[in-house]
């Protein structure tokens, strides 16, 4: 078991921990990965979020033209190589 004694540091209106480089693989974490901090007890517990990708299909499912601006590019004249 990997351990480490840390000080905990203020950054910008939040407090942070940062893992050791010997921590985190044995913990299987890396950078950018989603995690979720909870307390359980008087224990700090910091668990990798399992990630889902969509499908196309599923993606396409969730687009709402009046939430996301309606089409992309919205023209009629051609702006390139595309001219049928």
């Amino acid at each position: 078991m990997t351990e480490a004694v840390l000080d905990i540091k203020q950054w910008g209106n939040n407090q942070a921990v940062r893992l050791p480089a010997a921590v985190a693989p044995e913990a299987h974490l890396h950078v950018d990965q989603r995690v979720r901090v909870s307390v359980e007890g008087d224990q700090v517990v910091i668990t990798p979020v399992a990630v889902t990708r969509l499908s196309l299909e599923q993606r396409l499912a969730s687009y709402d033209p009046k939430r996301h601006g309606g089409e992309q590019m919205n023209t009629t004249e051609t702006l390139g190589a595309e001219h049928w």
